[in-house]
This record gives C-alpha cells, sequence and structure tokens, in this order.
C-alpha cells in the first residue's frame, strides 16, 4: 500500500493544503485506486521553505502546488502504483 503524507502545518495550510488533499482525495475516487493509497496529513515534514505544499510518498518528499497536483498525481502516483 502507498502512504501519501500531506503536511497540513501552518506554512502548507497557507499555500492551499487543503485543497491539495480534496483534490487528491477525488483523484484516488475518480481513478478507484482508495484500496491502494492511504493518504493522511501531518503538522510539519520540515520542507517549510521550500515552494508549494509539502508531501510525502512513502519516504520521498515532493512539494506541489493547486496548478500541478493533477500532473504530480500522474506522474508520480499512478506510475509507482502500476510498478508494484
Amino acid at each position: 500500500m502507498m502512504k501519501i503524507t500531506v503536511c497540513i502545518g501552518s506554512a502548507c495550510h497557507l499555500k492551499g493544503s487543503r485543497e491539495i488533499v480534496e483534490r487528491l482525495q477525488a483523484l484516488i475516487i475518480k481513478q478507484n485506486i482508495a484500496d491502494h493509497i492511504e493518504l493522511k496529513g501531518t503538522f510539519c515534514l520540515g520542507n517549510c521553505a521550500k515552494e508549494g505544499v509539502s508531501i510525502m510518498i512513502d519516504d520521498q518528499y515532493f512539494n506541489v502546488s493547486k496548478e500541478n497536483i493533477e500532473h504530480f498525481f500522474n506522474e508520480e502516483v499512478l506510475i509507482r502504483l502500476k510498478a508494484q
């Protein structure tokens, strides 16, 4: 099972983490892969200085925005799931 953790701490909240979580939930449902993904929030991933909202897939860090979340999902999440 893939674990996706989204920072919902103060800095990421201001950068739109709520919308990121909602968009990820919608994409997961649309792709019918909820049984393969654990989506959760955390208060800080320690990546606050970087651009965008901090996300971790398993043990790898990323930064995303509302504008690139769908591309990120297609390129990182779906491809990783297919490789498993």
